[in-house]
């Protein structure tokens, strides 16, 4: 599986020390609610509004670098739409990746 990474997050960020601090608060206190989120509703077996944490989750996948990860969960929110669970451990798993990465920043 690939890693994340910041390079987005500097390249968005140029010189501007204090707005790539923002833009990893922002991260650390969004993706664990968010997180949190995908899987009350996974465990609730509402995949619509699992479908939508994924789509909003999508925006911090690409945000970290995970490319090949985003094409993953734009298939892994298709399935939850039509009450498939197919890909869950693959999304997961960028779920753990992000994460980590997140919590090391």
């Amino acid at each position: 599986m690939e890693q994340a990474n910041s390079e987005y997050i500097d390249q968005l960020s140029g010189d501007n020390v204090e707005f790539r601090k923002k833009i990893i608060e922002i991260l650390k206190r969004e993706l664990p609610e968010e997180v949190g989120t995908y899987f009350d509703q996974i465990q609730n077996k509402n995949y619509l509004l699992a479908a939508e944490s994924v789509h909003k989750l999508k925006h911090k996948i690409s945000i970290l670098g995970l490319n090949k990860s985003y094409y993953i969960a734009e298939q892994f929110e298709d399935n939850l739409k039509v009450n498939s669970t197919e890909l869950l451990s693959d999304f997961d798993v960028i779920i753990k990746i992000m994460q980590d990465f997140v919590g090391k920043l």
